[in-house]
């Protein structure tokens, strides 16, 4: 659902440009080789304010199977006897660092906090801690640039993985996080791998992170919860849980990054793990497109947004740049206190939805492989 809204004067800032200067990072939740090799990345860097890409099989799949700008490559890689696995790897760190090279002036221009690009271990590993780490470190050293962070799920077998990785040097966006307590566990971990890396003496300027926390998903399966209960009371919460809960994982951000013990960390150069706002896309129609963006505006964090999403803000967002999380954490307490009270089992919708996550990736990787394999096999 979309309202009118007037057209933005010359004099007043565009809502993605009072959205960035109020402190968000907009990242664009999407990657293909085309975007890269047409210029349309580096127009919407320049023109809509995109710092950022984040890529999941899902979006590798996606652009795998649209049009030829892989054939080649694959045939070549056909040709010298690659396997699917290694071909995967292969054209998706070729995006990836091509991507990093498009988004190099940003990061330099920001000191390093943007012109991030995101890649994601493989997740069939999610629940493999060591298996992470070596993907972590075999990702990291095959995309070699600096402005990559590699993605690592938040499962309880990724926390010691994401430790381990940032105390190695390596930048991470930790990925599906959907509850308070599970963002605080996971910027625990980055904090615990800071300490690490600074005994290595690892320069800690070097190694950035942020911590994406899901959103669309939560209020689709604590929405259909509350129409089952189907009482007025219940209907009244539908939409609200998401955006509570982030906000509520900033409230726990602010809290931990200013702590004596980050205090340290921070006088040895290390940076703030940056909450990250994704699964932005709203999946009910009738609430408003842009409110994972407008209703989470606030200083130092990302917000990764689908191209759809990116329009519709560029278009219609009601943001002014004001502050929306600040001051609603009582409020938001309230309602998941108020959804909890009407018998909705939401710890364990949180839970499920993180199984679940894991799952639909690997069922996109499981497709992936096989779009791969079967384009090594046409090569010829």
């Amino acid at each position: 659902m979309t309202d009118a809204r007037p057209e933005h004067t010359s004099t007043a800032p565009s809502p993605l440009a009072a959205i960035s200067q109020a402190g968000v990072s907009i990242w664009l939740d999407d990657l293909s080789r085309e975007a890269i090799s047409t210029g349309e990345l580096a127009t919407l860097i320049a023109e809509r304010h995109v710092v950022g890409v984040t890529t999941n099989p899902t979006i590798f799949a996606a652009a795998l199977t649209s049009g030829s700008a892989y054939d080649i490559q694959l045939r070549d890689l056909a040709d010298a006897g690659a396997s699917a696995d290694e071909a995967v790897l292969t054209l998706t760190t070729d995006d990836v660092r091509a991507a990093c090279d498009v988004f190099r002036p940003v990061y330099d221009a920001t000191g390093g906090q943007d012109g991030r690009v995101s890649i994601e271990v493989d997740p069939r590993l999610a629940h493999d801690t060591e298996g992470t780490v070596e993907a972590a470190h075999r990702l990291w050293n095959t995309v070699d640039r600096p402005n990559l962070c590699v993605k690592i799920p938040a499962t309880k077998e990724g926390l010691p993985a994401i430790t381990a990785a940032i105390a190695a040097g390596i930048s991470i966006n930790v990925t599906l996080i959907f509850s308070v307590d599970r963002y605080r566990a996971v910027a625990q971990a980055y904090v615990d791998g800071l300490e690490r890396a600074h005994r290595a003496g690892i320069d800690l300027t070097t190694i950035r992170s942020v911590a994406s926390v899901f959103l669309s998903r939560i209020d689709s399966k604590v929405d259909a919860a509350l129409e089952q209960i189907g009482t007025e009371e219940a209907l009244a919460l539908r939409g609200r849980a998401a955006i509570a809960g982030a906000r509520l994982c900033y409230e726990v951000f602010e809290e931990i990054f200013a702590t004596p013990r980050f205090a340290a960390l921070a006088n040895e150069g290390a940076h703030r793990q940056r909450p990250l706002w994704a699964s932005t896309s709203t999946k009910d129609p009738d609430y408003p497109d842009t409110m994972y963006v407008d209703d989470l505006v606030v200083a130092d964090v990302v917000n990764t947004v689908p191209r759809k999403t990116l329009d519709a803000v560029h278009d219609h967002s009601r943001s002014t740049g004001a502050d929306t999380v600040h001051g609603t954490y009582d409020d938001s307490r309230q309602v998941l206190d108020a959804i909890a009270g009407q018998g909705v089992p939401y710890e364990s919708i949180l839970a499920d939805l993180e199984t679940a996550g894991v799952a639909s990736f690997e069922k996109s990787w499981a497709e992936l492989l096989d779009t791969v394999r079967t384009g090594l096999g046409n090569a010829d």
